[in-house]
């Protein structure tokens, strides 16, 4: 395929198994030139991208941004599950584009509330009507967890980069301490991602079999299968990741207030989206004490775009432009 150079930017979401990759004008990325590549065939990024704008008829960008699934400082990224590290230089240099950034994938997802089509936000809580101006949460619930904030400010949108999945899991009540204690066994501290992630599902599924004398393993994917079939023990595990995925949106929203709306993103979260009314989110984010009626005012969307975060990229670099 050919394209006019110089006219379209390059943007990249970089998970832990597959890359996807295309071309934007503007905010908008173009649907026909969405590729996507198995990490596992290449040494790294730069690979991918070369052989994409080759694909792409050698089209010359005009810019290149990428999300990445792993922490991100001084123009360097490290990914979280691959042995893959990237630099603005790097990746400049693969690509030939004159300006070049990297972006958490939860900071991409974040630039892009705002240009994600009504059609592919479903609603949890309604809430108060959301605030354009004031600050949102992007939550992602995925191979691990993190969480973003989502600031507009007068120079534009700000989303600092977070690493929210690792601080300690919530306890309540005496099944939470143990549900705590017993992953805690895994990395010696119970953290968040290790109960909202995909294996964290794994992990909650091994906590309720093994209270119940008959420990088990299976992989999320099967345990959600088995929840929509019914099996106790998988239903079990979908109501306490539910319950405990509202705990910790009710402690950030405080942290933050987003008036602006909260989103929930990644696969994990739209694999419990259809469990999030019956398995008590709802209760579990207002449980805040004297603070259960503000916790009302909060809207709630499950964001099922699986392109978001290319939108965000796109988004990010209209704005610095």
């Amino acid at each position: 395929m050919t394209h006019p150079q110089n006219k379209y930017a390059l943007v990249a979401d970089i998970g832990g198994t597959n890359t996807r990759v295309a071309l934007a004008d503007g905010t908008r990325v173009l649907p026909d030139t969405i590729r996507r590549y198995a990490n596992m065939n290449f040494a790294g990024l730069e690979p991918v991208l070369q052989q994409y704008l080759s694909e792409e008829g050698d089209v010359s960008p005009i810019a290149t941004c990428v999300a990445v699934a792993g922490p991100v400082q001084d123009g360097q990224a490290t990914m979280t599950n691959l042995d893959w590290t990237m630099t603005n230089a790097s990746l400049a240099a693969a690509t030939n584009a004159p300006t070049v950034a990297i972006l958490n994938d939860l900071q991409a997802q974040g630039y892009a509330v705002g240009h994600i089509a009504d059609e592919n936000l479903d609603t949890v809580l309604a809430g108060d009507a959301a605030k354009p101006t004031a600050a949102k949460l992007v939550v992602g619930v995925g191979t691990g967890f993190n969480a973003a904030p989502v600031i507009e400010s007068a120079g534009g949108r700000v989303v600092p980069p977070s690493e929210s999945g690792h601080v300690t899991l919530p306890t309540l009540t005496p099944a939470d301490r143990d549900l705590a204690d017993f992953v805690a066994q895994i990395h010696g501290f119970p953290s968040v991602e290790d109960v909202l992630s995909g294996r964290g599902i794994e992990n909650v599924y091994r906590f309720v079999t093994t209270q119940k004398g008959t420990p088990a393993q299976m992989k999320a994917q099967a345990i959600m299968a088995a929840c929509d079939a019914g099996d106790a023990d998988a239903l079990e595990t979908v109501a306490i990741c539910v319950r405990m995925l509202g705990a910790v949106c009710g402690n950030l929203a405080l942290t933050l207030l987003p008036f602006g709306g909260i989103y929930l993103v990644g696969g994990v979260s739209r694999a419990l989206a259809p469990h999030l009314e019956k398995c008590g989110f709802a209760a579990a984010f207002q449980d805040k004490g004297r603070f259960a009626d503000f916790m009302q005012q909060f809207p709630i969307s499950v964001v099922t775009d699986d392109y978001a975060a290319l939108t965000g990229c796109a988004a990010y670099l209209a704005q610095i432009d």
